[in-house]
């Protein structure tokens, strides 16, 4: 799939792209493996870890819609990382997040649909589904349009297709290593927003590879999420630090109590590992969502189904919490 591909990822110097770069590299062969990023900073440090010929570096902004049609050309595959993430940033600046995940969605799908790439997905969060701050709506309308791009490809062979995940364990900002700091540095407590709340959790491993895996699932216009296991918060501090008493803080603005990454209006087909959500709308491929291009077969779920991190069926116990997170709490053994 990868191997002799020329490869370009946006905002490929954070997490998700160094993890990508790095099994694609060890795994595959591919032609060219093309950085598109704008930090300069990010790029030099990259260069010293990922210092091989297949590698490319280009300094750009997906908001540049010249400058990433010209990256794009002769690529074959797009992954599409480049993001504004954090809630409150995005509540204090809306149109600059508006500009990088509204606006520069729409430039990688123009820049894609010029240079005929074969495919391209766009990685999304569980905040897209119902989103109660901007971050999450500006998700949603970037989700929609990698879904409707389908619509405009004409006789090209371009696809699109969107994966969504929840929380990845160890990721900046989130809330593992919020904990690790506090407890490495004396903390009397731990800060609970709220003592029912729960979260997805994944691995950066897991999340590539299962973008990895969607790559030869896809056929256009789905959007892809695993099924991964929930923790309570309460229950993750507590396996961090058994011994530290929790404080109960409120929950904070644009945060939910339960993650949601598949709606009870969402049209869902159940694969045995993953769901898919289908398009609402028909684009000018016929295409059937329920066998996909592996040949894995899935079954339609009834309306209303809704897959939260509250009601999940699949709960990490403490120890196989500690096993996924070791790389993150190593110093707290």
């Amino acid at each position: 799939m990868f191997s002799g591909k020329n490869i370009l990822i946006t905002g490929g110097t954070g997490s998700f792209g160094k993890k990508y770069t790095e099994i694609i590299l060890n795994e595959y062969n591919p032609n060219k493996i093309i950085i598109y990023s704008r930090d300069e900073f990010k790029q030099f440090e990259m260069k010293q870890k990922f210092n091989d010929k297949r590698m490319r570096y280009f300094i750009g902004d997906v908001r540049d819609k010249e400058r990433l049609t010209r990256a794009m050309e002769n690529v074959d595959i797009v992954i599409h990382a480049a993001a504004l993430k954090q809630v409150p940033v995005a509540e204090y600046n809306p149109m600059e997040c508006i500009k990088t995940n509204i606006h520069g969605a729409q430039n990688v799908i123009d820049a894609a649909l010029e240079n005929e790439v074969e495919k391209v997905i766009a990685l999304s969060t569980d905040k897209a589904a119902a989103p109660i701050n901007l971050y999450g709506a500006t998700k949603l309308a970037s989700d929609k349009l990698f879904v409707a791009a389908n619509n405009m490809v004409g006789k090209r062979k371009t696809r699109f297709a969107v994966v969504r995940y929840g929380n990845v364990i160890g990721s900046r900002g989130s809330v593992i290593p919020f904990f690790v700091n506090l407890i490495k540095n004396g903390a009397k407590e731990l800060p609970i927003t709220h003592p029912e709340m729960t979260r997805f959790l994944i691995t950066l491993e897991e999340g590539v590879r299962f973008v990895l895996k969607n790559f030869e699932r896809m056929k256009g216009g789905e959007i892809f999420v695993p099924k991964i296991p929930s923790m309570k918060i309460v229950d993750l501090a507590k396996c961090l630090a058994p011994n530290l008493p929790q404080k109960i803080i409120g929950i904070r603005p644009g945060e939910k109590l339960h993650e949601v990454m598949i709606t009870k209006d969402d049209r869902v087909i159940e694969f045995e590992d993953h769901f898919v959500i289908k398009p609402t709308i028909n684009f000018g491929f016929e295409a059937d969502y329920t066998i996909n291009e592996l040949g894995e077969k899935g079954k339609e779920r009834e309306i209303g189904f809704e897959y939260s991190s509250g009601s999940n069926d699949w709960w990490l116990s403490c120890e196989e919490f500690k096993e996924k997170a070791k790389e993150f709490i190593k110093d707290l053994q």
